[in-house]
């Protein structure tokens, strides 16, 4: 019998600790959702270990076969978004995905698509947003930084908000202390906003 939970689909790019946090959640039942498969753009992301240790179904699909082509990023989009429509997700979920999608991904999976990214809105776009908030808060500029999940469109981490963490800075911090705090806290919110985006689609339903 196949099961009635909400499906979910996860890009991820790296070691997938944000994956494992909503793999955790999902198996431990304080997410009502399951995992239908885990998207990689590079091969040796050892967040597609994690998946196959978990039993979900993986997919790796790089983009340099179609730069190699003289093809473009449109194209890879929208051959990417063909591929996982069969797996009809309720939710997608960019967990340390590194790749900005456009119009060509997210229109067939409109209001579906969260981003996590490690700084608060408005701060710190774009890759090593930590490193370069560590900066920020050791030249005086901050005082805080933090990490959101929010509705993903086309410009680089921008879009509603579902949800902040604010991570704070501690006298003695190095930036892999801080690392290590603000990953504790996305591993927190990115399962508690997929949780407010499922109860969202719902209630729109």
């Amino acid at each position: 019998m196949a099961s009635s939970l909400p499906r979910l689909i996860v890009l991820i790019s790296g070691s997938g600790t944000n994956l494992q946090a909503i793999l955790d959640a999902c198996a431990g039942g304080h997410l009502s959702a399951q995992v239908v498969l885990v998207v990689s753009n590079r091969k040796g992301a050892y967040g597609l270990v994690r998946a196959e240790q978990a039993g979900v179904p993986t997919f790796y699909f790089p983009l340099k076969p179609y730069t190699d082509a003289g093809r473009t990023r449109a194209e890879y989009d929208a051959d990417l978004a063909h591929r996982l429509v069969p797996f009809a997700p309720d939710l997608i979920v960019l967990a340390g995905w590194m790749h900005v999608f456009s119009p060509a991904f997210l229109a067939p999976f409109a209001g579906k698509v969260i981003n996590l990214h490690p700084a608060l809105p408005g701060m710190f776009p774009g890759a090593h947003a930590i490193a370069r908030a560590y900066e920020a808060w050791r030249s005086g500029q901050i005082a805080y930084s933090g990490c959101m999940v929010h509705d993903v469109i086309p410009e680089v981490d921008a879009g509603p908000v579902i949800a902040r963490r604010i991570v704070p800075f501690q006298p003695d911090d190095t930036l892999e202390t801080y690392e290590a705090r603000m990953h504790a806290a996305e591993h927190e919110l990115i399962v508690e906003a997929i949780r407010l985006a499922l109860a969202r689609r719902v209630s729109a339903e």
